[in-house]
């Protein structure tokens, strides 16, 4: 099994990357104090600083909102993970304490202002791909039963046929959610080499040393670019 992105996503974003982070044997059972502390601090950091901010026009959500719209996504409508954290918290919204894993995944988005997805390996047909969505694809909206189509030509990441994000980091799937019964995820963090590629290796380090020596999890790390373009994300 791996995570591999499609040759054209490239030939729109080419300076598009991915820092992954894999874990194994996670005990997501029990929140864990520390990271619900790790991520209140980082919700007040943002409260203190996107006070009287247009968060739509800060420099770590333009570059986002600029790719969207070079893959025909409207950044209006449709809102990159880290803008629409960002807008909750910017309007005085609260972001709950849902499981540790998902706790620590936006703490650190939070912390470094950029798109942290996590997914259930163990729920995976398939290996994991950003690509350009095919007809027979099928997509269950986070907390819903029933499916909703994807458009055509939409970018998503799917395994195999089940779409797991919509609009590359916009909307996540019920399958494959984190619960506090997964214990093999994939963590994807998004961003590009010419403007964000040091937060991008700086998140990634943190979440695979919390990962490791906070949660005791054995954890990998890889990253994908136009010149390698998958990454094995293999259960064990």
């Amino acid at each position: 099994m791996k995570f591999a992105v499609e040759d054209k996503v490239f030939e729109i974003l080419d300076t598009v990357c991915f820092a992954v982070v894999i874990a194994h044997g996670v005990d997501n059972t029990v929140l864990n104090l520390k990271i619900q502390k790790f991520l209140e601090e980082n919700i007040l950091l943002c409260q203190s600083s996107l006070k009287n901010i247009n968060v739509k026009e800060i420099e770590p959500v333009l570059c986002y909102r600029e790719a969207f719209r070079k893959l025909n996504v409207n950044p209006n409508k449709y809102m990159c993970s880290i803008e629409a954290l960002l807008t909750k918290i910017a309007k005085g919204k609260d972001i709950p304490s849902i499981n540790t894993v998902v706790d620590l995944g936006n703490a650190i988005s939070l912390k470094y202002k950029i798109p942290l997805g996590a997914h259930d390996i163990d729920t995976m047909n398939g290996e994991m791909t950003l690509r350009f969505s095919k007809e027979q694809d099928n997509f269950i909206p986070f907390g819903c039963k029933e499916f909703e189509p994807v458009d055509k030509n939409e970018i998503v990441y799917a395994a195999n046929n089940s779409v797991r994000t919509r609009r590359w980091t916009w909307r996540q799937s019920e399958e494959g959610k984190i619960t506090t019964q997964s214990k093999n995820i994939f963590f994807p963090i998004d961003g590009f080499s010419d403007n964000n590629m040091d937060i991008m290796r700086s998140a990634q380090k943190e979440l695979a040393h919390v990962l490791e020596y906070e949660l005791g999890c054995e954890v990998s790390i890889g990253w994908v670019d136009a010149k390698d373009k998958s990454f094995s994300i293999s259960a064990i």
